[in-house]
């Protein structure tokens, strides 16, 4: 692929020529310069600026839907020769949400780095929502989810089993109690994740199936990320529900303390989404590395 090529589709992802020659480690004169050969050599402007932002012309839109294409096909070039060397290269995008990017991907993908170092791997994250309209938009090549909500165009996988468990913290009033029922539940301050996590969808299903809503809850917040939950149960005296594998550590060290709910259980699978016949080479592989895995 054409270096303009290049220069422009980084250009067109980030809407910035600043951000692109950060991203391409030149400087922004060196990126205008690409930009103004390319719509020379194509006859036509390619970008237009409103106020401080810049956009894609039509022509660009274009430009832009064909080069990503091709892009993905020197992609799976590079990868197939490697395979018949044995050197396997390309690049690998995961998409992730915020459960998996932190507890789990990543000693899998340092121990996929490991064993394929020829693979270029980026990681992105958020909930479970963005990362399927990430998907969709051939943003990565495959996302790591936790929601049980099905897109049509999407094919789901389970590959690991998670328990969404009651939390307090050590020094909470509530972290004496060893086990509680669901009326319980009800009338202790919560914590909770934000609309769109996938651990929030796990708990208001659950709850749906006692015939209790979110809105019966003393819901006194919701927050973007489990991290942010755990440090908030340090002088919050209430519960919070969050992954049993998000705690490893705090449970280890005794920060948090696990409370039971009496006849009353969440699980859930962690989920590989892809989009069916759309799946690339390196997408395969980590696939199959990631069911080989042992977490």
């Amino acid at each position: 692929m054409d270096y303009r090529d290049k220069v422009f589709l980084t250009v067109a992802e980030n809407l910035s020529f600043s951000k692109a020659a950060e991203e391409l480690f030149i400087s922004q004169p060196a990126v205008t310069k690409h930009i103004k050969e390319l719509e020379s050599r194509l006859n036509i402007a390619l970008f237009e600026r409103k106020g401080n932002k810049v956009y894609l012309t039509e022509a660009g839109v274009v430009n832009y839907n064909h080069l990503k294409l091709i892009r993905d096909l020197y992609r799976e070039l590079e990868f197939d020769i490697g395979r018949l060397n044995e050197s396997y290269k390309g690049v690998l995008r995961i998409g992730a949400s915020s459960t998996i990017s932190q507890y789990l991907i990543p000693k899998t993908i340092a121990a996929f780095y490991k064993r394929y170092p020829g693979i270029e791997v980026y990681l992105f994250n958020g909930n479970s929502f963005e990362m399927e309209q990430r998907l969709l938009e051939n943003g990565i090549d495959v996302a790591l989810v936790e929601n049980r909500a099905s897109q049509l165009n999407i094919q789901y996988t389970d590959f690991l089993d998670d328990e969404i468990v009651l939390v307090a913290g050590a020094g909470s009033v509530c972290s004496r109690r060893k086990i509680i029922s669901l009326a319980d539940l009800k009338e202790l301050p919560i914590v909770l994740r934000e609309k769109g996590s996938g651990t929030l969808q796990v708990i208001q299903r659950t709850l749906l199936k006692y015939n209790i809503k979110l809105t019966d809850l003393k819901i006194i917040m919701h927050l973007g990320s489990t991290e942010s939950i755990k440090s908030f149960l340090v002088d919050f005296d209430g519960v919070a529900l969050l992954s049993e594998k998000s705690i490893e550590k705090e449970l280890r060290f005794s920060e948090v303390v696990k409370i039971g709910l009496r006849d009353f259980s969440m699980h859930r699978k962690f989920r590989i989404a892809l989009r069916p016949g759309h799946y690339t080479s390196s997408a395969k592989l980590f696939i199959d590395f990631l069911h080989a895995y042992n977490f």
